[in-house]
């Protein structure tokens, strides 16, 4: 004799709405790294953040910041100059990350294995 079993579906572990969405953001690959130079480093122009994240192009990393401005996690500036240059600051929203991400880094060193080392800076 077969017993049938009832599923409630609500009852069902799912993926948290909040982890989803904020991987959808910052699991894009450039973007965590991004962040973390902004966290890290303050306001910075977008020679320096292409220098900072070695292997970026240039066209990625106007994506991603593109991205991150209309998620509200930074704002972008002009500088008048001369010269006209372009700098990036993290707004309160992208700036509350900062524990968020030096968690993820103290859990990587402890639990990931260390993979090559950018030797560019």
């Amino acid at each position: 004799m077969a017993v049938e079993q009832t599923h409630d579906l609500a009852a069902c572990k799912r993926v948290d709405d909040g982890i989803t969405r904020v991987f959808q953001l910052l699991g894009k690959r450039w973007t965590g790294p991004i962040v973390s130079v902004l966290v890290n480093g303050g306001p910075a122009y977008f020679v320096d953040l292409r220098r900072a994240v070695p292997g970026i192009s240039e066209r990625m990393l106007s994506d991603r910041l593109t991205e991150l401005g209309a998620a509200r996690l930074l704002v972008r500036e002009v500088d008048e100059g001369p010269p006209l240059r372009v700098s990036y600051r993290l707004t309160e929203a992208g700036a509350a990350l900062a524990p968020a991400l030096r968690l993820l880094g103290e859990w990587a060193k402890e639990h990931l294995p260390e993979g090559e080392r950018p030797t560019e800076c």
